[in-house]
């Protein structure tokens, strides 16, 4: 295995190690685990039934699951260091900051991204037990395929913005604690922002924004959302190595 890739390997195992044990033990870590798992893959399937497999909606919803569950742990990346005193420890290995960096976001991308597709897959499990008790339709009910890929690479692409722009909050912010309201306070921005954006708008461009979306299709809208949010990865990507300097850090 070339250097570069045992580098981010070892980083990224490092990582997971600590956000095992960051509620105190790695028994305390499985158990949070278990309890997201079990909240997006059993209790909201149940409550939302079919729709969270029909509804045109599902897309944001699991694009938005990722991002609840990335910046719970990204913020811990570098503030979590500062404050345990192990950052100049970490700056000190032959660790290249490439690998430091990649490491981390990519730990935070397979926890996020990873914990998505297992809530799905047991979602889409619960949603047909709860079909074949109250018999809301004959057979199972699946995703469509184009939805099924879809909901990955949105899921994915949140996943990694989620660990881009927690990155570049972590590096500057003082304590975890910090790092976290911060991206929540983002996080909300952009939510609520985005839905009033769009009310603000004129009537006639609403219109023509529906009926722009009406005519892309399923697939054409897929395309297009993964697009947007793979410019964004990249941007805050390029933006976190930009700004990621280890002088700058212990001085810092």
């Amino acid at each position: 295995m070339p250097t570069t890739l045992q580098d981010l390997s070892t980083i990224i195992w490092k990582e997971w190690k600590e956000l095992l044990s960051l509620r105190g033990s790695t028994r305390s870590g499985i158990m949070g685990l278990v309890l997201s798992v079990g909240i997006f893959g059993i209790l909201l399937p149940v409550q939302l039934g079919a729709e969270l497999v029909r509804s045109p909606n599902l897309l944001l919803f699991w694009a938005w699951v990722p991002l609840f569950l990335v910046i719970t742990v990204i913020a811990d990346a570098f503030a979590g260091e500062r404050e345990r005193h192990t950052l100049e420890t970490l700056l000190a290995t032959r660790l290249s900051d490439q690998a430091i960096l990649l490491g981390k976001i990519g730990a935070a991308v397979l926890y996020g991204w990873g914990l998505t597709l297992v809530s799905l897959v047991l979602g889409l499990i619960t949603v047909n037990i709860m079909n074949s008790i109250q018999g809301w339709t004959d057979g199972l009910i699946l995703f469509p395929a184009i939805t099924f890929l879809g909901v990955i690479g949105a899921s994915f692409l949140a996943s990694w913005m989620a660990a881009g722009a927690g990155v570049l909050v972590s590096l500057r912010a003082a304590t975890v604690r910090q790092a976290q309201q911060s991206l929540s306070i983002g996080i909300m921005v952009l939510f609520f922002g985005s839905i009033y954006g769009v009310r603000a708008l004129p009537h006639s461009v609403q219109l023509r924004l529906l009926t722009f979306v009406a005519d892309l299709g399923t697939p054409g809208l897929f395309f297009l959302a993964g697009l947007i949010l793979l410019t964004i990865d990249l941007i805050l990507l390029f933006a976190a190595l930009a700004r990621f300097r280890r002088n700058r850090l212990v001085d810092g």
